[in-house]
């Protein structure tokens, strides 16, 4: 089993984050908010990620911190105002679950800290300054990587020998899947492959989407890092098989659904940490000087049922490189 390398960022000095921008009142237990864009029913894992990581740091709910959380139920205009909500309850920190819900939260206040468990795109998007000094009230774990969509496409060569039409699934009101589209259709295009990309802009667009790559007979599908997306992994992993669609995946939960292939990181640790970057908060740091994370693996997950109801034959080879194969 091979595994990939990236680089963390460090560096940085900690500097005390006034109480008074935590909006924290000395009497109470800090409270902590967990901020999502998708479904509350399907962030489980992600919000007892961070819960376990808090845990082995030393704080208990209901002890030394206090933990609620506010999902918009794939409502992506509710977010504005969720936000408002969210800095109504004065928390001592901000667990943003990705860029959409960051990108909000950022919008409502300019003190109060934001760690996000899956922070994309963020130069870009204005969230941080640079990954090393991010500058503001925005943090986290960076878990979407420059080059990855590049070899999702590598691996859905190897999935489908002889490919020449794909279909490219991401969910245009997320923030970070602009960029990953432009990088998919660039290598697509360089590489002679023909790109079908369907609108998806809320939750009743995806079956229909995927109905559009039936028809236009696409080879294979590669689903894009989207929390959308992510929330609807059951949905999805059935209508590929009932279509018998090979899709690749950037998010393993996708395969554990009953997806066929995933390339990515390790969301469930990104939350995980995140729980380190609050305890440096609760202990005077402030965000500004607590540079942006990058996972220190990628990972491949193959699941070998979905592969056999949809006819695939994976390469030994294949096999061999994954870090984890469900049969």
């Amino acid at each position: 089993m091979k595994r990939r390398k990236f680089i963390t960022l460090v560096g940085g000095a900690a500097a005390v984050w006034p109480l008074a921008a935590r909006g924290q009142a000395l009497s109470r237990r800090p409270l902590i908010v967990f901020f999502g864009s998708a479904y509350l029913a399907n962030a489980g894992g992600f919000i007892g990620a961070l819960r376990d990581g808090l845990n082995e740091l030393g704080y208990a709910e209901g002890r030394n911190i206090d933990l609620v959380t506010r999902f918009a139920e794939n409502q992506m205009e509710r977010l504005p105002s969720l936000a408002e909500e969210v800095v109504r309850l004065q928390p001592a920190v901000i667990v943003a679950s990705a860029s959409d819900t960051s990108l909000a939260a950022k919008k409502a206040t300019s003190t109060i800290p934001i760690v996000t468990g899956a922070l994309a795109d963020a130069e870009h998007l204005g969230l941080v300054a640079s990954y090393a000094h991010p500058g503001g009230n925005v943090t986290g774990i960076m878990p979407y990587v420059d080059g990855l969509p590049s070899k999702q496409i590598e691996l859905a060569r190897e999935v489908v020998p002889g490919l020449s039409k794909v279909g490219l699934l991401g969910n245009r009101n997320d923030a970070k899947v602009v960029h990953q589209l432009d990088e998919l259709q660039d290598v697509a295009r360089t590489l002679g492959l023909t790109v079908v990309v369907p609108e998806i802009n809320d939750p009743e667009d995806v079956n229909v989407a995927i109905d559009a790559l039936v028809k236009d007979r696409v080879d294979v599908v590669i689903v894009l890092q989207s929390a959308m997306l992510l929330s609807l992994r059951k949905q999805m992993a059935a209508s590929m098989a009932a279509n018998r669609l090979p899709a690749v995946y950037g998010y393993r939960q996708h395969v554990d659904a009953g997806g066929l292939i995933s390339y990515g990181v390790d969301l469930l640790w990104c939350y995980h940490r995140a729980a380190y970057y609050v305890d440096k908060i609760l202990k005077g740091s402030a965000p500004a000087d607590l540079p942006v994370e990058f996972p220190t693996k990628l990972q491949m997950v193959v699941n070998l049922r979905a592969a056999k109801e949809l006819g695939l034959t994976i390469r030994p080879t294949l096999l061999a490189r994954a870090d984890e194969v469900i049969e």
